[in-house]
């Protein structure tokens, strides 16, 4: 069968799209009893759940493990209000109860969904381990969201894993995400996090807790990578054409759905890999699991900042070899969306080699498309406002420099000032006066003021980020010490990253010289 075909009335996949019982946004599809289901209807949830109907291959079913004393320990108010949630109603026992995964709340559909991966380049069967999906949030607006339960207890996917976290990863998974948020790079985001009063065992007890993570959708090339590997051609045919329901409409009807939704990752990861790279982010575990087809920043593992700028820059305490330095994440987007075009293939054509041949002209676009959204982020934090064929070159000598000078990334871009500016002096040190230089006459050749400049500068420059020892600190406090105040001083000096009035002074400076570089761990 050809993707036409897939699309053509009666057939397979058209039957269950169109037989499905998708219930209007909120409407119950099982009720609960009494004050539960009142409570749950009064926080505003409003559940859809599609994943859920799509079939058994697709998600286990299964109810979150019940924890011994639920406790909320953060609720994101402004995101709740942002999803038409109440939350005065979101702070109680029974919220707590609701973001432990002790109660359901009203209209969700708790599954585990199943899925693939290549982890450091090795293809496994994976799945939710510790992360139960209720299902799919429908906003006063219409938009759909993912309500899911991480560290909320073993799945059939949990391959003898304890299904739990502990709390020091959730926090930081929520300071993370709340700061990429902030920083205007998608992401998934977290609405709460809260206790267990349960110990999880890694290396020493630790403390154990659940996030609430909200998301576009936790489709993954990681998720097409479990059909293919099976040889599951028609439910290949049926994600594919789920994802473009979800997240790119405006593709279901074209000539070649599959080749589009293909084109369409592509560019979504090359415009977030170069945001990632404006503000110095290093993801850590770049598996295809770890990629979301929505576009989204996913999974805020052994992830960090960069201080001084290096391309070999790595964190994560697994990462022995650097495959996924600083530098090298857009080579890696460019491999997991080759595995991601390989998954493709069945369904591009019918024919292999057409196949084929249209999956590399795809992928072939990656690295322009990546160069035009990285060039586009340079020049913005440059303040080049006009295009000039020796841009590339002037940031590149930029980064060049900052390299070997062992420069602080965020701070250098921040604090940027032509020479000749006023109050500005001539650096000291050769190498970066004649850039500065350089960089002034080609300022001096756009007809923009320098007051444009700077306010195109300082909305693409932020003067806070979340850097690593700073983290540390606020989770130790959390965890250990059992105060909350540094994580949400932090927290809140994040929310407003391009603000430098008012920060405390600490945070905007990079960390003192011989201050060790803190490793990053997955959390399970």
């Amino acid at each position: 069968m050809t993707t036409d075909d897939a699309r053509q009335p009666g057939s397979p996949l058209t039957t269950l799209l169109e037989t499905s019982p998708h219930l209007p946004c909120g409407t119950p599809r099982h009720s609960l009893s009494g004050s539960a289901e009142t409570s749950a209807l009064h926080a505003g949830w409003r559940f859809d759940n599609s994943y859920a109907r799509l079939p058994d291959a697709f998600h286990s079913r299964v109810n979150p493990t019940p924890v011994a004393e639920p406790r909320l320990v953060l609720l994101n108010r402004p995101l709740a209000e942002s999803l038409g949630l109440d939350p005065a109603a979101l702070t109680g026992p029974e919220a707590a109860a609701w973001f432990t995964g002790n109660k359901i709340p009203h209209g969700a559909e708790p599954i585990a969904q199943a899925y693939a991966g290549h982890q450091y380049g090795n293809l496994t069967r994976l799945g939710d381990g510790r992360a139960i999906l209720l299902g799919e949030h429908c906003t006063p607006g219409g938009r759909h969201f993912d309500i899911q339960l991480k560290g909320s207890g073993p799945t059939i996917y949990s391959r003898r894993g304890d299904g739990r976290a502990a709390l020091g990863p959730m926090l930081r998974e929520y300071l993370i995400s709340e700061a990429m948020h902030a920083l205007n790079i998608p992401t998934t985001r977290s609405l709460a996090v809260a206790g267990t009063g349960e110990p999880v065992f890694r290396e020493e007890p630790l403390p154990g807790a659940v996030l609430t993570r909200i998301a576009a959708s936790h489709l993954r090339v990681g998720t097409f990578e479990y059909f293919a590997a099976r040889g599951d051609i028609g439910n290949l045919r049926l994600l594919a054409d789920y994802t473009l329901r979800r997240h790119c409409p405006e593709r279901v009807e074209s000539e070649n759905p599959a080749l589009g939704l293909l084109e369409e990752v592509i560019e979504r990861q090359a415009a977030l890999l170069a945001q990632w790279m404006r503000v110095g982010f290093v993801h850590g575990v770049m598996n295809t699991d770890n990629m979301a087809l929505s576009g989204e920043t996913i999974d805020y593992g052994p992830c960090a900042f960069i201080d001084a700028y290096d391309p070999a820059a790595v964190f994560s305490s697994i990462d022995h070899h650097g495959r996924y330095a600083f530098g090298r994440q857009p080579g890696i987007a460019s491999w997991n969306l080759a595995r991601f075009a390989e998954t493709l293939l069945p369904i591009l054509h019918a024919e292999p080699a057409t196949a084929i041949a249209q999956a590399n002209e795809a992928l072939e676009t990656f690295s322009g498309r990546f160069q035009h959204h990285w060039l586009a982020a340079l020049r913005a934090k440059l303040g080049l406002l006009t295009v000039e064929s020796e841009d590339a070159s002037l940031a590149a000598d930029l980064l060049r420099w900052m390299h070997e000078a062992g420069a602080d990334y965020t701070s250098t871009f921040r604090n940027l000032r032509p020479h000749g500016a006023p109050g500005t002096e001539a650096s000291a040190d050769p190498g970066f006066a004649t850039w500065q230089q350089r960089w002034a006459a080609r300022l001096a050749r756009q007809p923009q003021p320098w007051t444009e400049v700077q306010r195109i500068m300082i909305t693409h420059n932020p003067a806070v980020i979340p850097r690593n020892h700073q983290v540390e600190t606020a989770l130790v406090a959390a965890t250990i010490a059992e105060d909350l105040g540094p994580f949400e001083r932090l927290l809140a000096a994040l929310a407003r990253p391009y603000e430098a009035a008012d920060q405390p002074d600490g945070l905007l400076n990079p960390p003192p010289k011989g201050t060790p570089v803190c490793r990053t761990f997955c959390g399970t």
